[in-house]
């Protein structure tokens, strides 16, 4: 009797240490990723090649609403407000352009056609303003667009809004919830749609041409950049444009990895990130950064473990 007991004394410890390990990751070994839809084939990328060279580590990416004790790395912009309590470190691996665009053959596509918008005019269409210039309040079309931005947390619109020295409180039109990529969705079924949204949600990241059912506003740049931001033009060519040099009218925002402790795992892979995961920042729509930043970026990831082990 006793024996038996103990045989089921012994089942129920073995349970609930792996119950307790399964939802632990520093004990399962599973470091948890958090980022936007449009950032994840870029972070898959940098697991599976990780895995090739630290098989016994494993990382994921959360999605949906997943909770945040469980998140060891967030994938953020410049931008995005970063909660000091849970992620005090930001290190940036490369950056994201955003550019307006609507639905191809749409009747707002129509109406743009040919305007070449400069910062002054982008600010009236997109945003509420009253304190504008007699030659942009003349285009009147502007008033029967309709806009649609992002109100997630983790979505591009602050970064846009900023670059033309707005709030994102102040778009023009319609608030979409979750994802950016729901955007596009949107102006698919407004023929007078406007948005804007980040390159890898813009080009197939495989033709690396504009998806089908997309089209650029043309903006206001020189005339030997006005094919590249074209529906013609090239994901590559954009990106190679972009790092030459960055017009007022392009957003162009740095995208980090926020992290609270950076334990033995999450170093390591941080500093595999930025010495051979940006490699793979063009090939899925990312700017790369100036190389001496990333150097610094490398630093200051192995001055915070060294100060994390100093307390352990």
């Amino acid at each position: 009797m006793k024996t038996r007991q103990l045989v089921i004394v012994a089942i129920l410890s073995i349970s609930a240490s792996t119950v307790w390990a399964e939802g632990n990751s520093t004990n399962s070994g599973v470091r948890y990723v958090k980022a936007p839809r449009f950032v994840r084939p870029l972070i898959e990328k940098w697991i599976s090649e990780y895995a090739k060279t630290e098989p016994g580590v494993e990382f994921q990416i959360v999605k949906g609403s997943g909770s945040q004790d469980v998140i060891d790395l967030n994938i953020v912009s410049d931008q995005q407000n970063v909660d000091t309590k849970d992620f005090s470190h930001v290190v940036y691996f490369g950056e994201t352009a955003v550019l307006p665009i609507t639905a191809r053959s749409s009747e707002a596509a129509r109406l743009l056609e040919g305007k070449h918008l400069n910062v002054k005019k982008l600010k009236q269409l997109f945003f509420l303003n009253d304190d504008f210039d007699e030659d942009v309040k003349k285009i009147k079309q502007f008033e029967h667009l309709i806009i649609y931005s992002g109100s997630n947390t983790s979505s591009v619109a602050s970064s846009f809004a900023h670059n033309f020295g707005e709030e994102s409180s102040s778009f023009r039109g319609k608030r979409i919830s979750g994802d950016d990529l729901f955007l596009n969705t949107a102006i698919s079924k407004d023929p007078m749609g406007v948005t804007f949204n980040a390159l890898p949600n813009i080009f197939d990241l495989k033709s690396r041409h504009l998806k089908n059912d997309l089209s650029l506003i043309s903006l206001d740049l020189k005339k030997d950049l006005a094919d590249t931001f074209s529906n013609q033009g090239s994901l590559d060519d954009v990106l190679l444009t972009l790092e030459n040099g960055k017009p007022h009218e392009i957003t162009i925002e740095r995208v980090g990895i926020s992290y609270n402790v950076a334990d033995d795992a999450v170093s390591l892979f941080l500093q595999w990130v930025l010495e051979n995961g940006t490699k793979y920042n063009h090939e899925y729509g990312f700017l790369n950064l100036d190389r001496k930043i990333t150097e610094t970026q490398i630093e200051r990831v192995k001055t915070h473990f060294t100060a994390f082990n100093k307390t352990k």
